[in-house]
This record gives structure tokens, sequence and C-alpha cells, in this order.
């Protein structure tokens, strides 16, 4: 089987850990485990993750040290981190599947509209907390919109605009079809937008399982698996009633979403992922507990969804 794994944050960093190196390796090891077990059986796999905990981190140096050296922009920043991750989950998928397996990762761009209305209404929380008087400060000199997060401060927010099409597709594909591991599409690859027959970066994020959806399409695969820190879709989640969904058709599955069961930012945007999937031809998707990756592939855990 054809199989493209998308790894959510907690496969790299987890809750209140300061992110340290070594805590990440960790981490990335017990999450690629299974997925190496995948390939080691025959099927063709390829990974994207997120980058969220790493690109801050990126940010904050940047401000750190804004007075030694050169901020850079949030599109350079997010391809560093790919670099970073990326070398990351390729150590360890090549020691777990042996020296004579190929595991490449791909520094992948993803093209954006820039009419997109997401660069009208900017949404998604990036990098460190600022207190009133500094993101005041940095609205003004920066041009940054900012948003308030109770009771932690303030955040710089930037666009999250739909992808139209990851940009080193071909090469992903020619890669895993020859039977190599492929890392790409991280952090749902730089935002990329095409103007005057030119390509430029933007300041903005990509949803990573958007990301993956085009990439499975992209290269054929039969299931997109998006790993998560929860069991999979529940309805009326966060409440006592919530139910956890075995399975889901295409059609009920846009339902739920156009009704605003899944969360915004969080389970919305996988479920969005899954439904284009299987409408686009993809066999399967299914969105499953990181540590359930392999029951999730045997049918026994996760939310599957069909067209």
């Amino acid at each position: 089987m054809k199989i493209v794994a998308a790894l959510g944050g907690n496969a790299i960093v987890r809750y209140r850990e300061k992110g340290t190196a070594e805590e990440q390796l960790g981490h990335i090891d017990a999450a690629v485990a299974p997925l190496a077990r995948m390939a080691a059986a025959g099927h063709a796999v390829m990974i994207t993750h997120g980058n969220g905990p790493q690109v801050g981190d990126i940010l904050l140096q940047n401000e750190c040290a804004r007075d030694a050296v050169p901020r850079m922009p949030l599109d350079i920043c997010g391809a560093e981190s790919q670099g970073m991750i990326g070398y990351m989950i390729q150590q360890c998928m090549q020691n777990r599947l042996g020296p004579g397996a190929q595991v490449a990762t791909v520094l992948s761009r993803t093209l954006v509209d820039p009419g997109d209305p997401a660069f009208a209404t900017p949404s998604k929380a990036i990098g460190p907390y600022y207190s009133g008087p500094e993101a005041r400060a940095l609205a003004a000199a920066e041009g940054w919109a900012m948003r308030e997060e109770e009771g932690r401060g303030w955040r710089r927010i930037v666009p999250s605009p739909d992808p139209l099409e990851v940009l080193e597709i071909e090469t992903i594909k020619t890669l895993f079809h020859a039977g190599t591991v492929v890392v790409a599409g991280g952090g749902g690859g730089v935002p990329v937008v095409r103007q005057g027959g030119l390509l430029r970066g933007v300041e903005a994020v990509v949803d990573k399982d958007l990301s993956a959806e085009r990439i499975a399409v992209g290269i054929g695969a039969d299931l997109l698996l998006m790993l998560t820190d929860v069991p999979g879709v529940f309805s009326s989640f966060g409440t006592p009633a919530r139910t956890l969904l075995n399975s889901l058709d295409a059609a009920t599955a846009r339902r739920l979403l156009a009704e605003g069961e899944f969360g915004e930012g969080s389970m919305a945007p996988k479920v969005l992922a899954a439904i284009r999937f299987v409408g686009s031809g993809g066999k399967k998707a299914i969105i499953a507990h990181l540590d359930d990756a392999e029951a999730a592939l045997a049918g026994e855990a996760g939310t599957l969804f069909t067209a």
C-alpha cells in the first residue's frame, strides 16, 4: 500500500517540555518506529510533519538576537525548520531501516493564491508572547497583526491560505516510486506565490494536513494517515456526550464540518483533508492517535474516511 503519514506536533515536542534535541529525537524515533515497520513490511511510506514549536523557537531566537544578527522572515524560518526536523526524521528512519534503505528529505514549497481571502484575515498565531506595549510597538514598526491570548500575552498572527500544489511534487513522486522513504511538506511547506512569472515567499503558514492531502493525491497514495494526540474524530468533543466516530463517509463528514462540529485549527483541517483526499481518488483516509498507527492501518483504531 502507498501511504502518506502526517505526523502531528506531539510526535516531536510534548506539552511543557523544553524541546531539547534529545527530547525531540526521542519522540521522533518512537513516532517513526511503526512507520519503519510498515516500510519493512513492503508498504511505500512518505512522511509529512508539523513544525509549530520549532518555528516558534526559531522566531524567538530571531527576537533574542535581533540586535546582533538580522531577523529572518517567516518563510525562511519555515525552510530552516524543515531542514532541522527533516534531518531528525531521516536519521531515525535510516537507523530503524538499516544502511541499505533510501531515506531523503525534500525541502518543499507550497503554492498559494495571492488573492486567497485568508490574506485579509490573519488567523494563525506564531512565535513568542509579547506584552501589550511590545505588541503595539511591533504592530506599528513591522505592520504585524497581533492578537491577545487570555492570561498569556500577545502573539503575532499570520494568514493561513489554502494550498494549491506542492511545487516539488514530481521530485517527491519520482523518489517515492523508486522506493525511497521521502520526508517532505514539513510544516505544510514554505508558502510561495507566483507573481510576474517569478516565485516569492510570503509570511504565512499552510496547514500541514491540507498540504499532506495535496502530496498524497499528487503521488497517487492509497492512504492518507493523519496521526495526532487523540484516538480519532469525536462528535460533541469536549463534552460528556463526546463519541468516537469509527467511520465517516465524505458526505456525512462534510455536513458535520459545515455544522461546526470540529474545532477550527485542530480537527477541522484534518477532516477537510480527509474529505478532499477520498474525493480526489484516494482510497481512504484515517485520523488516529500517534500510538495507534499500526492498529489504524489494520482497521482496528482511528476514524476511517471513505468516499
